[in-house]
């Protein structure tokens, strides 16, 4: 297992939905497949165990149309001025019917993922983060906010609320409430919330408003994906195998998670077109 990324001393953004859903995904993954990641501009490639990554040309694919250009300039310059974590650029409605219909991602979820792949397209042009690798892990943590039943709704929040195991010390890392159960309505311990599930203490410093409502809340698919954007972002350039691992390795501690990312990302990608 490979070191996590140095930009950040925080713990991995989650620690799974009670073990049950990213966890397990991740491990049915067979290690030494060969996986390419189709990125906006970078490919990732899963070694067999005890073999590093190969550091691949960028794989460049069209990023999400904008509905409105001239909005969406307005909104990167608010955030690009005034807070970084705030306003994402709204993608082309048609664009995301067909995108939604050709990956299974639902629209809802699909806009969120395309909004902050564009944001950060803006705000850190060098990062090269394709909006496949935050709905891939969308996929891993939540089912794109559907985990155990739940809805996403129209406003982007998931109905029921989604909320990880208690991060007790049992099978998983311990980490005392930090939130006073504000975001995982436990005053004890700290519990992954959201459709991308962030750790409270983590979300403390890479919340974001994606929405543009002037309110970070992690339960909220907007704000949930531009801060994972972020957070992927945070050391650089992800446009080789090496760093976009690394990256999503930074994530959750396991080298078998970022094979399952990799994978549905490479899916998505393919399926998009």
């Amino acid at each position: 297992m490979t070191e996590p990324m140095k930009h950040s001393p925080d713990p991995p953004v989650r620690s799974g939905i009670g073990g049950t859903l990213g966890l397990l995904a991740a491990i049915l993954v067979i290690a030494g497949t060969l996986v390419w990641v189709l990125l906006n501009v970078s490919a990732v490639v899963s070694a067999p165990a005890g073999e590093r990554a190969p550091e691949a040309p960028p794989a460049v694919a069209p990023e999400p149309p904008i509905a409105d250009a001239d909005a969406a300039e307005e909104a990167v310059h608010d955030a690009t001025t005034s807070s970084p974590a705030s306003s994402s650029p709204v993608p082309d409605p048609a664009w995301v019917a067909r995108v939604a219909a050709a990956t299974g991602i639902p629209e809802r979820a699909m806009t969120a993922y395309a909004s902050a792949a564009l944001a950060i397209s803006t705000m850190q042009p060098g990062c090269g983060l394709g909006w496949n690798t935050i709905a891939a892990i969308g996929s891993v943590e939540s089912d794109h906010g559907r985990h155990g039943g739940a809805v996403l709704g129209t406003d982007g929040f998931p109905e029921p609320a989604i909320r990880g195991a208690a991060l007790d010390g049992n099978g998983v890392q311990a980490i005392p409430d930090t939130d006073g159960g504000r975001w995982d309505a436990d005053t004890v311990w700290d519990r992954a919330v959201g459709p991308m599930q962030f750790i409270p203490s983590t979300w403390l410093r890479w919340g974001s408003d994606g929405n543009g409502d002037g309110d970070s809340n992690p339960n909220q698919i907007d704000d949930a994906a531009l801060a994972a954007g972020r957070y992927l972002c945070a050391s650089g350039a992800v446009a080789v195998a090496e760093a976009w691992r690394a990256a999503v390795f930074s994530y959750n501690n396991l080298d078998s998670y970022v094979d399952d990312v990799a994978r549905r990302a490479n899916d998505y990608a393919t399926r998009a077109g």
